[in-house]
């Protein structure tokens, strides 16, 4: 290896090329070649070299590629066409069979006696909005022409027959209580006694009341006053029990 700055570097050199070696052939390519060329054709692989053009009458039609109905036998074409309510072209009407009403006059006393139409009942939910049928809606009271209407419907009945019987029960039950514990229940008469006594005696403490002096400056006269306003105050409210309650019970005294 000569240095970067040498005198050899001056001079020139001749370029030496690379010989290639020689290229390999098989011996086998002609009997190949011949085996392959006897194998195909030269428009196998390339195409036809020319193709039939399509004629421009072959287009495709409608229902072409549908199911085809087969052909009509002539035993069906023999067979007798079925009657048919309109008359054909050939037939001849027998003249003659002519009516005599008059369908014009008919049809203008028939619009004459006939009745009108009703119109239809309807709603609109607002000033510019649509125009809904009055009946489906459930804005006409249809249940007022139903059969049972204004009748009491029978489970109220039988709810009112159950609520009688609790407190029938509830009565007996409380009349045994009260049978045990030895209580007597006063009579319409003896409550009204009982009554008036409460109510003649009451008359008797406020007359008593009204008999007070007006200046009540010691303390007799004072507790005076109270025990009067006290009576007064628990036969009042003894009147009022009595008159409120119909049934009044008492206890029998054990001595």
């Amino acid at each position: 290896m000569a240095a970067q700055e040498s005198v050899y570097n001056l001079l020139p050199r001749l370029e030496e090329k690379p010989v290639k070696p020689p290229r390999y052939i098989s011996t086998f390519r002609p009997s190949v070649k011949l085996e392959i060329g006897q194998s195909k054709a030269q428009w196998k692989t390339m195409g036809p070299a020319k193709v039939a053009v399509p004629s421009p009458k072959d287009f495709l039609k409608k229902h072409s590629k549908g199911p085809t109905l087969p052909a009509r036998k002539k035993e069906q074409e023999s067979k007798k066409l079925p009657e048919l309510s309109v008359p054909r072209r050939t037939d001849r009407p027998v003249m003659g069979l002519q009516s005599k009403k008059n369908f014009i006059k008919a049809n203008a006393v028939a619009a004459i006696k006939g009745l009108p139409k009703k119109p239809q009942h309807i709603y609109v939910d607002r000033r510019q909005g649509d125009k809904y049928l009055l009946e489906p809606s459930g804005l006409v009271p249809k249940y007022t022409k139903k059969k049972d209407y204004g009748t009491t419907p029978k489970y109220v009945i039988q709810r009112s027959e159950e609520k009688r019987k609790a407190k029938e029960e509830y009565e007996n039950k409380v009349l045994e209580h009260l049978k045990k514990k030895a209580m007597k229940q006063l009579s319409d008469e003896e409550r009204a006694n009982l009554l008036q006594g409460l109510k003649k005696k009451w008359e008797e403490v406020y007359h008593k009341f009204q008999c007070l002096s007006v200046e009540i400056d010691t303390v007799p006269k004072k507790l005076n006053k109270e025990k009067l306003e006290s009576q007064m105050k628990q036969l009042e409210h003894d009147i009022a029990v009595i008159e409120k309650h119909k049934v009044i019970y008492i206890a029998n005294d054990p001595n």
